[in-house]
């Protein structure tokens, strides 16, 4: 890879140093320009396709992540779920949905996928997601979900 040097424009430089950059998500490399012998830093980062998200009317968006732990985040509030853990639940949704095949996803599999995950952190916030999500609409189909959830245990 020919970067020019940031002081001199020289095309050529050597990598004195790599190492992993926000936690394994990008490489961090210190260069010497073989010309005026100056260092600088890059930083490498791999090319993520973008994901577009069918929506229920049939429109379509750019995926955010945010979106999905916004989401997750109302559905935990005053529970004992921490910001850490739902953003690594919110990261592994956008890796699964990186590392499939599909770049345009309906968000009917976004919300399922986000349910699995906040059904292994915290139960009531499950089925409060779950309810909104789902649409509940009355107290008989809310029941059936939570006998599916007190079956399984």
């Amino acid at each position: 890879m020919d970067l020019k040097c940031p002081f001199c424009s020289y095309p050529d430089s050597k990598v004195v140093d790599s190492r992993p950059a926000e936690e394994g998500a990008s490489i961090r490399r210190r260069r010497e320009c073989l010309s005026c012998q100056k260092r600088f830093t890059t930083y490498e980062t791999m090319e993520s396709l973008p994901l577009v998200v069918i929506k229920k009317d049939g429109s379509r968006q750019a995926f955010d992540k945010r979106k999905v732990l916004n989401g997750m985040l109302r559905a935990c509030e005053k529970r004992p779920v921490s910001l850490a853990v739902l953003e690594q639940k919110a990261d592994e949704i956008e890796q699964m949905l990186q590392n499939s095949l599909e770049r345009e996803i309906p968000s009917v599999a976004i919300g399922e996928q986000v349910m699995e995950k906040l059904r292994e952190v915290d139960e009531v916030a499950y089925v409060r997601f779950a309810s909104v999500y789902r649409q509940f609409k009355d107290i008989n189909t809310f029941m059936v979900e939570l006998n599916k959830l007190l079956g399984e245990k």
